[in-house]
C-alpha cells in the first residue's frame, strides 16, 4: 500500500527537519562534553537555552544523548518518505509499525515537553522543532492509516479522517504547546512587554 504524494513529501520533509535538528543537538552535545564552558548558539535568554536543557538527566534518558535516537528515527522517516515518493508500497504491518513508532515518539515528546516546562524550566529551540515534527507526523500517519483502513475504525471516524483541512490537527497541537509555554513562563514574557 502506497501513500499520497502530499503525505510522502510530509514524511520526507519532516524526517529531514527532525534529522537536521537532531544533528545540531548531537554536535552541540559533543562540544559540550569536550568543553563544559561551551555555550551553544541557541542560548538566547534565561528561558530559551539549549545548554541548560543539554546538561540535565532528561537529555540522556537511556544513558546516551537523546538526539542520537532522533538521528536514527528521523533518518529512517526521511528514507521512508523518499521511498514512498519513488513509488514504494508497504504492507499493513509496516504502516502499523509506523503508527506505533509515531505514537511512542509522541509519548516521549509529551514527556520531554513536561520536563522542559515544569522540571528543567528552559526551552531548546532545536528540541521544539523535533516536538513539532513528531506531533505533525503522528497526526498525519494516523489520518493516513484511518483513510486507508489500516486502522480499523467506525465509519464516523473514517469520515472525519477523510475531511479536508487535516493540517488543523497539528496546528491545534502547536497552539496547546504554545499556550503551555506562554503560561509557564509568563513571569518572563511579561517583563518583555
Amino acid at each position: 500500500m502506497g501513500a499520497s504524494r502530499r503525505f510522502s513529501w510530509l514524511i520526507l520533509i519532516g524526517g529531514l527537519l527532525g534529522l537536521a535538528a537532531s544533528a545540531q543537538l548531537t554536535l552541540d552535545k559533543i562540544r559540550l562534553i569536550e568543553n563544559p564552558a561551551y555555550q551553544p548558539n541557541c542560548n538566547i535568554n534565561p528561558i530559551i537555552s539549549c545548554g541548560s536543557v543539554m546538561r540535565t538527566e532528561q537529555a540522556s534518558v537511556f544513558g546516551f544523548p537523546n538526539p542520537i535516537i532522533g538521528l536514527a528515527a528521523f533518518g529512517a522517516l526521511a528514507a521512508i518518505g523518499a521511498g514512498l515518493l519513488a513509488g514504494a508500497s508497504y504492507r499493513r504491518w509496516f504502516w502499523l509499525s509506523l503508527q506505533g513508532g509515531t505514537l511512542v515518539g509522541l509519548g516521549f515528546v509529551a514527556w520531554l515537553i513536561h520536563e522542559a516546562l515544569y522540571e528543567i524550566g528552559a526551552l531548546c529551540p532545536y528540541c521544539m522543532v523535533v516536538w513539532a515534527v513528531v506531533i505533525t507526523l503522528f497526526w498525519s500517519t494516523t489520518v493516513h492509516n484511518l483513510r486507508t483502513g489500516v486502522l480499523p475504525a467506525p465509519p464516523a471516524v473514517r469520515r472525519f479522517a477523510a475531511l479536508r483541512h487535516q493540517w488543523l490537527g497539528p496546528i491545534v497541537g502547536f497552539l496547546i504547546v504554545a499556550l503551555l509555554i506562554l503560561t509557564r513562563f509568563w513571569f518572563y514574557w511579561s517583563t518583555l512587554i
